[in-house]
């Protein structure tokens, strides 16, 4: 079945009324918990002991009790004495390794994903952060829809300085569609339904979120989106965004999925998405390369400060429409 025209076509506001109650829970927050939903966090960390605390505290922070985090360590080491060091000893917090040494963050993710033991499956990068309240809101929506998105707070790492959201934070609560999704530059991390998902493809080793995303918006049609800024991602030195080759790396990387898309190699049956996703690809490639001019100028040190510096990661406020997500398929 094939994604209806208008969930490929923009963002537009659902409701903007209060956060979602878990599931047998009264809409107003009264009543009892009928059923808990778990959800599994799936931090794949490689020489992250500088910021895994930081990572798992936000976790312990959440008011949303049901969650596992599954520390998957993709360098050989141990991250458990990192946390005891920090103080975090928790029995929701498990260790998986990898299955080697620096096989990339798709197939640590996937290891944890083979692991996960719960319903829901929240991706979280060993140097960002979940910020409170993220469990409670999205949870339940995924659980509902198959998938939720929230906005994401780009944040300096050495200070904590914000340099901006991916959208702008109007509050409540809109629907993202693959459109939308395509037009970004900062990466997002859904919070989705197990049953929907497939991994992350391991072949990809620098935008493997944007592929795992499309395939989620071809399974879900498209999700709800909460406009507050829930996810916290760091740009930090040493990242591999900062790195000099990266406007390289994402060449080869959007080269590499235009040739595997072309070929059908990924998950994505509906032809309207899979085509739109290939014109996303000629767009990012051409963003790609005027970054790499830049950086060679002088003119920025990262593509989240070319971003910001262009213009190009600037949002519209959704609109007001009564669209609700599409069902799973």
């Amino acid at each position: 079945m094939c994604v209806p025209p208008r969930h490929i076509a923009r963002i537009v506001p659902r409701f903007n009324g209060p956060r979602i109650a878990p599931v047998g829970v009264d809409g107003d927050g009264k009543g009892s918990i009928v059923a808990a939903i778990g959800v599994s966090v799936i931090i794949p960390a490689y020489r992250a002991h500088d910021t895994i605390a930081r990572a798992v505290r936000s976790l312990l922070d959440q008011d949303w009790p049901d969650w596992e985090a599954l520390v998957v360590s993709d360098d050989g080491t141990d991250y458990r004495p990192t946390l005891s060091a920090a103080g975090i000893d928790d029995p929701r917090v498990r260790f998986v390794p990898s299955g080697g040494v620096g096989t990339g963050a798709p197939a640590a993710r996937n290891a944890g994903l083979r692991a996960a033991r719960f319903d829901v499956v929240a991706p979280l990068d060993a140097d960002d952060r979940f910020l409170p309240g993220r469990l409670s809101t999205m949870v339940p929506l995924a659980h509902r829809d198959g998938a939720a998105a929230d906005n994401v707070a780009v944040v300096r790492d050495e200070d904590g300085a914000p340099l901006s959201t991916l959208f702008p934070v109007t509050g409540g609560q809109a629907v993202l569609d693959a459109a939308r999704f395509l037009a970004t530059s900062v990466p997002m991390f859904p919070v989705v339904r197990r049953e929907l998902i497939d991994g992350w493809p391991e072949d990809v080793n620098f935008c493997d979120d944007v592929v795992f995303n499309v395939c989620a918006f071809d399974r879900v049609g498209s999700m709800p989106l909460i406009t507050e800024p829930l996810y916290e991602y760091r740009q930090r030195q040493g990242s591999i965004t900062f790195a000099a080759d990266a406007g390289a790396r994402a060449e080869r990387c959007y080269a590499h999925v235009l040739e595997r898309l072309t070929a059908g190699a990924y998950p994505i049956r509906d032809p309207e998405l899979r085509s739109a996703f290939a014109a996303a690809i000629g767009r990012k490639r051409d963003l790609n390369a005027a970054y790499e001019r830049a950086f060679r100028d002088g003119l920025c040190a990262n593509f989240q400060e070319f971003l910001a510096v262009a213009g190009a990661n600037s949002s519209p406020t959704p609109r007001v429409s009564d669209t609700s997500p599409s069902a799973p398929r």
